[in-house]
Parts: structure tokens; C-alpha cells; sequence
């Protein structure tokens, strides 16, 4: 037998061997699945350089974006568009490996080019810390991208590859430079598994299967985000099966929705503790707010506990601190009990018998209904202040550019560790900082670039402890997140990244058979 016929041959076995091995085509995405969302969508949270130190973005930087690494069910450190990567020995260089054959839904594909510019143009929560501690970004060839540091910086991936900040998450760097900052908030192309399909300001989002995602084709056809900033008519549409998601249910209502046949209450725990802020503090040497015992009067007015079994039917975790409990490095202080006596007695005794005007207390408007509890507590002891809800993301733009005074109820979901969550609210040139305490600063920088793990938790416990210890803030809880679904959703997404309050992966949603 001849060369020239072996071959064929040869082919044909192996084609035949091959052949009952071939994977099914995935089934075409089909159905709509719609969102009753809690807050007005803001169009720069569609660009993950502007992703604050929260965790709003991320509802909608896991539908149309990726990144090299982020949180997925089962690994918090999930390789995505890297598909691997490795440190250096001396811990001063880490290298990724791009996945070969990702393409944004432009069609153009996924480069270390892309990478690099997208770091470079990242101006959010944790930017400074990027630029202080990266010495370069060097493109070594298209699928390979290495971050050198001036120092061992341990907390690396803790900002770049989980939801504490939005560095990981690329963006196609021809398409940016073409049509610029605003024309990318208004037509935004990732290579998430759904792409952008239309947008109605503060209104309506929506989105369409990106068929070619590298990680699996979605099975749901189309995602619609509606902002539906009334909880009471979120739930009406949830019962009338005009959404089939709806976030953020709380009070009569969340016990109203579990108790509706074909509606099912799903509880979530993001990492989201709120508190109070009390910038004064730093900023007015003269305001009541600088004396601790004022501070401290605070902590005590608010009857934590029963505002948790008012709004979350006893869901939330009360606590002590800004920091969650499941965080690495958290210490847990001691919650300050309620005590509106003690409270009027530490007033008297900072010059206040009869309390004082305390202004304006601004919150995110979606959480008014807490605002309005604390406010309330408040006046009981004679702190009066005046509730002052803003929209989400005026609020954000706001306190971000530390233009609210007075008291502000403020509140992160980000996750990362300890470090993290200091660096986005105590840290002096924090994202939401209003001011510091140099013992403290001195203490955050240290532990920056402290390796060994025990002397770094060591640091951090002693900078909670501080914090507590002069009543800076007034932590009120962790919150339990009410989110409901209705009868046509087999997957929701809801819960299956831990500490992600919102569906994700979009990928992983499917709807019940017909």
C-alpha cells in the first residue's frame, strides 16, 4: 500500500474514533429575563474605570464585561480572561497568561495591550494604591502581561482580582481611544457574556446573549434592568410577573413575599456593613462632632436590633465595626449596646444638657428607610438632624468628592480583606475619606508592606481596635440583602458567588422549561 493512501486512511479512523467524542452545539439562548432594580442606573457604572469602592457597578461589569481574574462560585480568585498566571520569587513581578481566542463583542480580540490600558486608565476605588506601588506594565507578547512592583505588595490581587476595586476588569483599548470616555459610558463593549443592546437613562438597561463567551453561551436570549426606585411597586411587579427578579424587599413587604405562593424570598450576605460617618470630626475642630463622648452618644442612641427586625425580618448581622467578620484580618469589637441614657449623660457631660442641631443626615435614598430609623434614634437623645436622601449615584458622586457635611450613613458590599476596606474609607487618600488620624495612617502604610502575615494582622486588629476605641464611626450592621424571584426562574444567580448580593454569573441563569 502506498503512502498516498495510508494517509486517507489513517484520517478516516481517526475521524471515526473522534466523531462519538464531538460536544453537543450549545442550545440557542432564549427568553427574557427581567430586573426590578432598587436603584436608577447610572451610566458610569458601565465603565469599570469609574468603579467606586462599592458594589453597585459589579450588577452590571459581570454581564458585559470580564476580567483577568475575579469571584466565582467556589474561588474568589477564579482565572478568567487569564488563564493563569504566575509571582516571581521575590515577589516583586506577577505575570498572566491570556486566554487565546476571547474576543470582545466588537469582534476584536483580547490582548495584553488591552490589559495594560485598561490598568492605566483605572481611576477608581484603589487607583492610588496602583500608582504608588506599580513600578510598570510590561505587554510581553499578546497573550502575556507582567505587573512589576516597587515593593512586595501581598495585597495585590486582593484589589485586582476580586470586586474591591474594578483594576481586573478590560476594556477594548481601539474602541475607547475611537470614541472616547463619554461614547464608551454610552455604547460600552466588554467581553462579558451578554453585550449592550440599549439604554434609557436612570430608566432601562438592556442587554443580549453574547453567544461566543468563552466560558459557556448563556441560556438566557436577554436581560432587562428596569429601576424601580419604589419598593412597594418592586414587589407589585414581582407579583404580577412583570419582572421575574426583584432586589432589595424589605420590612412588611419581605414578609409579604414569603408568604406569596410562586414567589420565593432569597436572603443574601454581601459583605455590606453601613455606619455613620461623622466628618466634622477632622474638618471642624469646634463641631460637637470632635468630642468622642459626642460620638460615642451616637453609638449608643441607636436600637440596632430592632431596626434589623423591622427591615430585615432579623436577617443582618449586628455589628461593631466597618470591617465584615468574614474578611481577612477583621477583629470584632464589642457592638455598642443601646443605652439612650448613657447617651444623654455622655451629651451633658460634652456641653449639650439639652442635645444640638446636628444638620442635614444624608444617605443613598434606597436605604432611607434605615436613615429614617436612625434619625429618629437620634432626636430621641437630642442629636437633631434632618434625613436628606439622595439618589445613588448623586450620593456616591458626591461623598466620593467630599462635598456632604453633618452625618452621612454610607455603606460598602466591596469585597477584598481588611486592608482593602481601610483603604477605600480610612485611609488619608481614601476614595471616601474625609480625614485621618496620623497614628493611624502611619499604621495603614506600615502594614502595606509588612510580609509576614501574623506581624500584618497583628497591625491591622491594632488599627480596628483604634478606631473603636475613639468611636470614629457608628458601624450599625451587616446587611442581609432581601432580594425575591417568581415561578418562571430556575436559576437566579442569586447566592452563587459568595458575598455577591447580586445574580452572577449571567452565564449560569436559566428559566424554567415551558
Amino acid at each position: 500500500m502506498s503512502h498516498r493512501t495510508v494517509v486517507p486512511l489513517v484520517l478516516l479512523v481517526v475521524m471515526l474514533v473522534l466523531a462519538p467524542l464531538a460536544w453537543p452545539a450549545a442550545a440557542a439562548p432564549e427568553g427574557q429575563l427581567t430586573w426590578a432594580v432598587h436603584v436608577s442606573l447610572a451610566p458610569a457604572w458601565f465603565d469599570p474605570a469609574e468603579t467606586a469602592g462599592i458594589i453597585t457597578p459589579f450588577m452590571f461589569l459581570y454581564a458585559m464585561h470580564d476580567a483577568l481574574v475575579k469571584s466565582m462560585p467556589g474561588n474568589a480568585l477564579a482565572p478568567s480572561l487569564a488563564e493563569s498566571w504566575t509571582v516571581s520569587p521575590d515577589a516583586l513581578a506577577y505575570e498572566f497568561v491570556l486566554r487565546r481566542g476571547v474576543k470582545f463583542h466588537n469582534g476584536d480580540p483580547v490582548t495584553a495591550d488591552d490589559v495594560k490600558f485598561s490598568m492605566e486608565r483605572y481611576r477608581g476605588a484603589g487607583s492610588g494604591q496602583f500608582k504608588a506601588r506599580i513600578a510598570s506594565i510590561d505587554v510581553l507578547d499578546p497573550q502575556r502581561v507582567r505587573f512589576r512592583f516597587k515593593h512586595p505588595w501581598p495585597d495585590f490581587l486582593s484589589f485586582y482580582g476580586t470586586p474591591a476595586t474594578g483594576a481586573g476588569w478590560i476594556v477594548p483599548r481601539k474602541y475607547v481611544e475611537k470614541v472616547g470616555d463619554d461614547g464608551f459610558k454610552k455604547a460600552p463593549i466588554g467581553a462579558g457574556p451578554y453585550r449592550f443592546v440599549s439604554f434609557s437613562p436612570g430608566v432601562e438597561l438592556v442587554l443580549e446573549a453574547n453567544e461566543q463567551y468563552w466560558r459557556k453561551t448563556p441560556a438566557v436570549k436577554r436581560l432587562v434592568f428596569k429601576a424601580v426606585t419604589e419598593e412597594t411597586t418592586r414587589l407589585a411587579m414581582l407579583k404580577r410577573g412583570e419582572v421575574d427578579i426583584a432586589y432589595s424587599i424589605r420590612g412588611p413587604l419581605a414578609e409579604e413575599l414569603r408568604r406569596t405562593p410562586g414567589l420565593t424570598l432569597a436572603p443574601n450576605y454581601p459583605p455590606g456593613t453601613f455606619w455613620l460617618v461623622f466628618p466634622e470630626q477632622w474638618t471642624n475642630p469646634k463641631s460637637p462632632w470632635a468630642d468622642k463622648r459626642v460620638r460615642l452618644a451616637a453609638n449608643h442612641a441607636i436600637d440596632r436590633q430592632a431596626i434589623n427586625e423591622a427591615e430585615t425580618l432579623g436577617f443582618s448581622k449586628i455589628t461593631g465595626s466597618i470591617i465584615p467578620q468574614t474578611f481577612e484580618f477583621s477583629w470584632a469589637p464589642p457592638v455598642y449596646p443601646y443605652d439612650p441614657a448613657r447617651a444623654r449623660r455622655l451629651l451633658a457631660e460634652a456641653g449639650f444638657p439639652n442635645g444640638f442641631d446636628a444638620g442635614d443626615y444624608y444617605c443613598d435614598a434606597s436605604y432611607a428607610n434605615l436613615g429614617e430609623a436612625a434619625v429618629n434614634y437620634l432626636k430621641a437623645v437630642g442629636i437633631r438632624t434632618q434625613l436628606r436622601p439622595l439618589e445613588r449615584a448623586a450620593f456616591i458622586a458626591q461623598n466620593r468628592d467630599k462635598k456632604l457635611r453633618n452625618v452621612i450613613q454610607t455603606a460598602s458590599g466591596a469585597a477584598g480583606n481588611a486592608a482593602t476596606r481601610l483603604d477605600a474609607f480610612v485611609a488619608a487618600e481614601g476614595t471616601f475619606t474625609y480625614g485621618s488620624y496620623p497614628d493611624i495612617e502611619g499604621m495603614i502604610r506600615e502594614q502595606a508592606g509588612e510580609n509576614d502575615p501574623k506581624k500584618r494582622e497583628a497591625i491591622l486588629h491594632r488599627v480596628q481596635q483604634m478606631i473603636h476605641e475613639r468611636a470614629v464611626f457608628a458601624p450599625i450592621w451587616e446587611l442581609a440583602f432581601l432580594n425575591g424571584y417568581g415561578p418562571r426562574v430556575a436559576e437566579s444567580g442569586l447566592t452563587l458567588i459568595t458575598g455577591h448580593p447580586y445574580s452572577a454569573p449571567y452565564e449560569e441563569l436559566r428559566l424554567k422549561s415551558k
